[in-house]
């Protein structure tokens, strides 16, 4: 990647342009510190890699369960080319910022420019990639020292330095050497020990995300108002501020990172579980601490060092087993099962669709096997969904407890959303209300009527939706207007139903100073509107303040400066009147019809390149279930009513001999070897007509005159309310006197009354 000479008031100039390819040469303003495109030559392909970790068990090996992981699928992932293609419409060169981490390989390799993705090859689908994160050292250079030539220091460069942590600011091993958690590996390549591999830094380094232009730019720094001032005047690299803050301090996009470090499981060894309240052992956490157990050494790892309920202990849980298929590996009571599993349940159901019909932008043509661990993954997802929150009620209160190390819902925001399903109903099990209801909506695509699903109202005052939304302030619309040249008519957001524009940059630009505008232009966003995901467990106010992850308000679950955030929401649920029992269900879901229309609308083809994948995404989330929401927990208000049953009576019981042909004729006596048909009709009592009931089970039993039991029977009545049980006598059968009597009748919704029924009849054996 070139470093572009272009001072900024020229790049500024430039971005205004239309124009029909992306930047080829990155604007300094996306610039970031790290190991630079083109610094390092020896990343090796995963399909190297699968020679010796694949192909010997799928349940634990690295390769297959990579394959079926997010991260492998990074660049496939259709989300992420619907969304680049907004983002390089919005600001020229964004898009370096979403391939450095969506395609590690082919950024490193340079083949991020131009900036739409359009000179990546087909092996730079695989998203993070084996060697990134074996080649991947601590920037702060505590341990091993990657390459960061000046000004691309991934540090502060103090005494000593602190790593910046975030946006994909790597610093990548030079060496042949994969890195890695063990000192006694026994490996055809060439490895090096890395403390790194097990410290919560390590996955930071991609998961808190910060877009460094509107960081820069943005009057507010794409800040919340409470946090820390951003150095602008530094002396690296011309004040810009990727290079002269941490990561954290500005243009807000994710913080699943942030949110850990701000949160007590983050300095909590496993071993100490028992410690935890009650609640929190449950779970996510519950699971963690279980095959941590594994180990045998009280949930630390089996050398002894001190494991802590970290980002591995939850997404790369240890698994009893070998870590590749040659002879004399090592068994393993700690191996990292590679899965790395999210929440993200719908994403590989997307992938094969497009798949199957030749439009994945990138690594189409799925093997078997990569289809298979798709498949595996999303059934990792569902179970982790499963295991990340429970729900309590007392009362007319709600608890929702969050059992994960960081927000839950945490991850890129934009489109996922979690919400409570409660159906409430009365004592005749009438639906009465229900909130959040998720169903079918009437909308226009393309001036065509079609139905997708959706939250049903947004805005019903009893529906808890639990999200993040982004949004552009007054300031920033009138300054992107007036001093950066965009177009007034820039749609912030549409209709959800009529798919009409009905916000734009100069209707904010025009508002009132201190007004906002919620939007899903995320390379452009510089304010957080709302965020009421629930914390993890004490997420301390100053350290969520200092990493701008603060909750919107920030005086939510009881937080206030100095304190500590509560890890649960408690609602105050509101029963109708009449209401005696509720189902409650916490759903999840991973994208909405409201993010895929504005990646479909939006998108007018400005980079020619990306000009069909919002459409793309569209027909998969249409016709792959329309990422239909998952219920992850599930609870109960009030006691649901015994329903009232009807009666059930038998008004004959009659005894009939078999003929020839199966005809039947009346009779009271049989000889000995006949086959007794005994007839139970079954009917409801009404004021008007009797209504015959099919399907009631007729239990019956024969027994003699000395009322020794014979035979038990059973049957069902058809149409006609008729039960035909047969009994077969043997010449053997002892002549006498013998009684049919009805034991019970069963039929969901009745009551068997045998005191106004006929149970009984008798009849003669000869």
């Amino acid at each position: 990647m070139k470093k572009s000479p272009l001072s900024l008031m020229i790049f500024l100039f430039t971005i205004a342009v239309s124009i029909l390819i992306a930047a080829i040469v990155v604007p300094p303003v996306i610039e970031q510190p790290g190991t630079q495109p083109r610094e390092v030559s020896n990343l090796e392909t995963p399909d190297k890699c699968d020679n010796c970790h694949g192909g010997y068990n799928s349940a634990i090996e690295p390769a297959f369960n990579w394959r079926g992981s997010m991260m492998a699928n990074a660049g496939r992932d259709p989300i992420f080319w619907a969304t680049l293609a907004i983002a390089e419409q919005d600001f020229d060169g964004a898009g370096d910022l979403c391939i450095r981490c969506h395609s590690t390989a082919g950024w490193l390799g340079g083949r991020s420019t131009p900036t739409d993705g359009s000179s990546l090859a087909a092996g730079d689908a695989d998203g993070v990639e084996c060697d990134f994160c074996h080649k991947l050292t601590n920037p702060d250079n505590s341990e091993h020292i990657g390459v960061q030539n000046p000004p691309y220091v991934a540090n502060d460069e103090g005494t000593p330095p602190t790593g910046y942590y975030g946006s994909g600011m790597a610093s990548i091993w030079d060496g042949n050497e994969k890195l890695g958690p063990y000192v006694d590996t026994i490996a055809r390549h060439q490895f090096i020990q890395s403390r790194f591999h097990r410290g919560v830094e390590f996955c930071g380094t991609c998961h808190d995300v910060s877009n460094p232009a509107v960081g820069h730019l943005a009057p507010n720094h794409g800040i919340q108002d409470t946090a820390d001032p951003v150095n602008t005047t530094g002396p690296r690299n011309n004040g810009l501020v990727a290079f002269n803050n941490f990561p954290y301090q500005y243009g807000i996009v994710e913080r699943t990172y942030s949110e850990f470090e701000s949160g007590r499981l983050s300095t909590t060894p496993v071993s100490q579980y028992l410690n935890l309240p009650i609640e929190l052992q449950a779970g996510a956490i519950k699971a963690a601490y279980e095959s941590a157990s594994v180990a045998g050494t009280g949930g630390n790892y089996a050398d002894n060092t001190i494991r802590y309920f970290s980002c591995q202990t939850c997404h790369l849980r240890p698994v009893n087993g070998i870590g590749c298929n040659k002879k004399g590996a090592l068994v393993r009571k700690d191996l990292p099962l590679h899965d790395m599993t999210g929440g993200n349940y719908w994403m590989p159901d997307a992938i094969k669709y497009l798949d199957s019909k030749g439009m994945l932008r990138l690594g189409g043509g799925l093997s078997s096997v990569q289809i298979a661990a798709l498949d595996n993954g999303k059934i990792r997802a569902i179970k982790q969904l499963s295991e990340a929150a429970t729900l309590v009620v007392d009362g007319n209160n709600l608890k929702v407890i969050n059992h994960t190390a960081h927000k839950l819902i945490s991850g890129y925001p934009e489109g996922r959303r979690m919400w409570l399903n409660i159906k409430w109903y009365d004592k005749d099990e009438i639906l009465l209300r229900e909130d959040g209801k998720y169903g079918p909506l009437t909308v226009k695509i393309d001036g065509v009527d079609t139905q997708v699903n959706t939250i049903l109202d947004l805005h019903d005052p009893n529906t808890k939706i639990y999200e993040a939304h982004y949004g552009m302030t007054q300031e920033w619309s009138f300054e992107l207007i007036n001093a950066h040249a965009y177009s007034p008519s820039l749609i912030l957001s549409y209709n959800r139903i009529t798919g009409n524009p009905d916000f734009t940059l100069d209707q904010l630009a025009s508002s009132a100073p201190g007004s906002y505008h919620e939007t899903f232009h995320f390379a452009l966003n510089n304010t957080v509107v709302k965020d009421n995901r629930i914390p993890t467990y004490m997420m301390s106010y100053e350290e969520a303040r200092m990493r701008n992850a603060l909750p919107v308000p920030a005086d939510q679950y009881g937080g206030s400066p100095g304190g500590f955030y509560d890890h649960f929401d408690v609602l105050a649920m509101n029963p109708p009147h009449g209401a005696v029992y509720a189902t409650i269900n916490l759903l999840y879901q991973p994208t909405s019809w409201e993010y895929i229309q504005f990646l479909y609308l939006n998108n007018w083809g400005k980079t020619v390149f990306l000009a069909n994948e919002g459409a793309y995404l569209l027909e998969a989330w249409l016709n792959t279930g329309m990422a239909a929401p998952y219920t992850m927990a599930s609870t109960t208000w009030g006691k649901k009513p015994t329903p009232q049953l009807k009666d059930l009576l038998v008004d004959s019981l009659t005894t009939w001999a078999l003929g020839k042909r199966d005809t039947l004729t009346q009779s009271d006596t049989f000889r000995r070897g006949d086959t007794v048909v005994i007839i139970a009709h079954n009917f409801e009592p009404v004021d008007t007509l009797p209504i015959s009931l099919d399907g009631a089970q007729v239990f019956l039993e024969v027994r003699d005159s000395g009322n020794k039991l014979v035979s038990s029977l059973q049957g069902f009545s058809d149409i006609d309310g008729n039960a035909i049980l047969k009994w077969k006598t043997f010449r053997t059968t002892a002549a006498g006197i013998y009684t049919a009597q009805i034991i019970d009748v069963i039929k969901s919704g009745y009551q068997f009354d045998p005191a106004r029924s006929t149970t009984t009849v008798i009849f003669i054996v000869q």
